[in-house]
Formats: C-alpha cells, structure tokens, sequence
C-alpha cells in the first residue's frame, strides 16, 4: 500500500497520509512525499491550494510512529549533531505549509496529536470533523515537541494555554478547538471532505498574485515590526494594482459580474 498519495484537480493539490492502520502515524516515506509535494506545490503556478488530510476516519495524523521509536536501531551509528540536523531536515514540511505563497488547509478528518498536531498548526486553515480531536502528546512519551508546535500554538492561543496544553496533553474535543480558535471551521463529518474542497477550490480560483502578497504580508506581521508591515502592505498593493487580474476584476465589480482571475 503506498504510504503517501497526491493527486491535483482544479487547482488544487490534495494529500494524504495513508497509513490508517496506524493512525496515519509518520514514516521516513510519507515525510519524504509531503516534503517532495508542498515543494512542488510551492512553486507550480498552475497549483492554487493545497488540501492536506489523513485517510481513513479515525487520524488526521497521530505524529511519529512511537512503536518504530521503541524498537530503535535506526541511524544507531549516527552523531547528535547528525540526527538534529537530519530532524531538522524533515520539519521543512511545516515551514512550507506555512510560507508558501499560496493557502494551506489541513482537514482534520481524526486525532490530531504530536507532530501531527504541529503540522495542522502549521497550515494556515484547519477545517474539523465533529468527531476531530487534538493533543500535543510529546509529554507522554517524554519529549520535548518539533515541527514548530511551540511556534505556532502560542501564536494561536495565547502563551499560557500553550504552556498548558503542553504540560498537561489534554485531549481537546472539536467545540474545544473551536472555541480556542485551533479551528476554523467544524463540519459534519460526512460532509468535512465535499465541504473542505469546495472551499479549497474557491481559493484555488481566486486572486492568486494577491494569496501571494498577502500570505507575505501575514508572515511579516508576525515576525516582523509594524512599520515593516505597512511597507510591505504598500508596496503589495502597488503590485497587486498593476496585475491584470486585478485590472479585470475591478471591471467585472463595475459591469455587477463575477471575476475570473488568471494568476497574472
């Protein structure tokens, strides 16, 4: 059974971690394919959004696969400094969910916990099941956490509950997520899939130049100062105004029409 499936329609990139049996639990393989694909996704034009999910209904994603973790073996010859760096190399999946020019969605079909939770975090939408739950979990298992689950949590939800949901590894429910604003949206589960990708799709259609500008704009928010914001934000407006997407579609507003926009 192949461990990694991506398949692109109407613009839109969708994968799936297809290890069900496991929780959708992370193999070198699946880490190897998001990375490889959200590369490509990053820098296709063609590729409006991306969708990320988990197969099955049980996992979005259950994090590292804890029972290869305790059989050990693997890279036993290797330095500390090897293996964080090797490490290191595989987090570039949530830098990518997160800078890539263009919106991410992380559709949470199950449990999300561990490195599963950080990559959902990582994603710029979470669209839940009901049935959806979230946890840091590295706490039972005596880590520390990765794939930038500190970053993006306090971000989310403030530094305090961050610290708490990692000391404790409290299992959140849907409304839980929602109410801490760890969701977006949460939808029947029958209908997460169909709904999650119509949604995808409308993005997929939309303003593509302007995604770009403003998914920079948001990373510069972040990070960076407010003067550093407003510089951005003018000069991305500039750009943006010159496009012809935005040339056609403030004609089509005009004439009370939809617009369509080519990515130029």
């Amino acid at each position: 059974m192949t461990e990694f499936m991506r398949t692109v329609e109407d613009g839109v990139m969708r994968l799936v971690i297809n290890r069900p049996e496991a929780m959708n639990a992370l193999s070198r393989d699946i880490m190897n394919g998001l990375s490889d694909a959200l590369e490509e996704a990053a820098r296709t034009p063609a590729i409006g959004c991306v969708v990320v999910r988990g197969a099955g209904d049980k996992a979005f994603c259950a994090g590292g696969d804890v029972k290869a973790m305790a059989a050990g073996g693997r890279n036993a010859d290797w330095t500390v400094e090897m293996k964080i760096a090797d490490l290191r190399s595989r987090m570039r999946i949530s830098e990518l969910l997160h800078d890539m020019p263009k919106p991410t969605i992380a559709m949470l079909n199950g449990v999300a916990a561990g490195a599963g939770l950080s990559i959902a975090l990582a994603a710029d939408m979470r669209f839940a099941a009901k049935s959806a739950r979230m946890t840091t979990a590295f706490a039972r298992i005596g880590f520390s956490g990765d794939f930038g689950s500190h970053y993006f949590l306090h971000k989310l939800v403030g530094t305090a509950k961050a610290r708490e949901l990692y000391f404790t590894s409290e299992v959140l429910d849907s409304a839980a997520m929602e109410k801490l604003g760890l969701a977006n949206r949460v939808i029947d589960d029958a209908t997460l899939d169909a709904e999650t990708m119509a949604f995808a799709r409308k993005l997929a259609a939309g303003p593509r130049i302007g995604w770009w500008h403003a998914k920079r704009n948001m990373k510069v928010a972040e990070e960076g100062t407010l003067s550093h914001a407003l510089d951005m934000e003018a000069a991305g407006m500039i750009m943006t105004s010159l496009t012809e997407d935005h040339q056609n579609a403030a004609k089509a507003f005009a004439e009370k029409r939809p617009a369509v926009f080519k990515g130029r």
